[in-house]
């Protein structure tokens, strides 16, 4: 994979292609734990579970620029390609998009759409979150507005989380995303492993 991703990640920081890293976070209306210690036990209350906000993101790998589309339903097909269009219509130039395998991102429309925008895409390997850029976004999205906080239903959950997107967007959290969003990646190939 680095002989791969590496150098399209190369040209980006050279200005010579636009890299995203896309997927999408599927966010329950529910309790999302930070830490507490305490003497006394306490309750808090939390949504039932049964709703689910998703976002299907991508972020550029060097401007930090996101684009985004939410839905209450199933992120699909149809959402990686409007998301594509959308990317196609933002950038010149040569786009690689960086993406799992998801069956929805993997299919036949997305790949046939992203040849007639002239945008590479650029397949993780199975079972390798480490190698994706905007699973970080997500962590740091998820600590910012939902860890830790009660919402008092599903509209007041997709809320704070639309805004703590426009918060990134606007670069109210730069100084952070920065260090969080360094192209350093975490690689398993050499790690030994030890059979019981």
């Amino acid at each position: 994979m680095d002989r791969k991703l590496a150098p399209k990640l190369r040209e980006a920081v050279r200005g010579q292609r636009t890299v995203l890293f896309l997927d999408a976070s599927h966010f329950v209306y529910g309790a999302y734990l930070g830490y507490l210690w305490c003497v006394v036990r306490l309750f808090v209350p939390t949504g039932n579970g049964r709703q689910r906000y998703s976002v299907l993101g991508a972020i550029n790998a060097v401007t930090h620029r996101i684009h985004a589309i939410t839905t209450w339903g199933m992120v699909d097909s149809e959402f990686v390609c409007q998301l594509l269009r959308e990317i196609r219509s933002s950038y010149a130039g040569k786009i690689t998009i960086v993406l799992d395998n998801a069956s929805y991102q993997k299919s036949a429309q997305v790949i046939a759409l992203a040849r007639k925008l002239r945008i590479h895409l650029l397949y993780l390997p199975p079972y390798s979150p480490n190698l994706n850029l905007i699973e970080r976004l997500w962590k740091f999205l998820k600590g910012k507005c939902l860890n830790s906080r009660y919402h008092a239903d599903a509209k007041a959950m997709q809320s704070h989380i639309d805004d703590c997107l426009c918060d990134i967007q606007a670069e109210r959290y730069s100084e952070e995303l920065q260090t969080l969003m360094t192209h350093n990646f975490q690689s398993f190939a050499e790690v030994p492993t030890v059979a019981a």
